[in-house]
């Protein structure tokens, strides 16, 4: 014969059990939320760089129409733009590796 303590301790054990799943739920929620975060910051950033994409086309097409010294000047420009865009881009296919 089951007791009216036994059929207590059930509930608040059914009740408790109830509680962590709900919390179990929220977490995973959280957590997909989180990642979903970093995604976005990863696709802001690589928005940024194809800004600077188009930043470094420009930049180009003045090194075409430049000569003399502001042809240097211009490409020290130019490779300038490259090497920050090739780092920026290593950073985020270093994010997206750890992940």
């Amino acid at each position: 014969m089951i007791s009216e303590v036994d059929i207590a301790k059930k509930a608040i054990h059914d009740k408790l059990e109830s509680q962590v799943k709900t919390v179990e739920a929220k977490l995973e929620t959280l957590k997909a939320r989180a990642e979903t975060t970093k995604a976005n910051v990863e696709i802001k950033a690589v928005a940024e760089l194809l800004t600077n994409k188009h930043t470094i086309h420009k930049k180009l097409q003045e090194l075409k129409k430049s000569g003399g010294d502001r042809w240097e000047q211009a490409k020290a420009d130019v490779e300038a733009h490259i090497t920050a865009i090739e780092k920026s881009v290593s950073g985020i296919e270093s994010k997206v590796k750890a992940k």
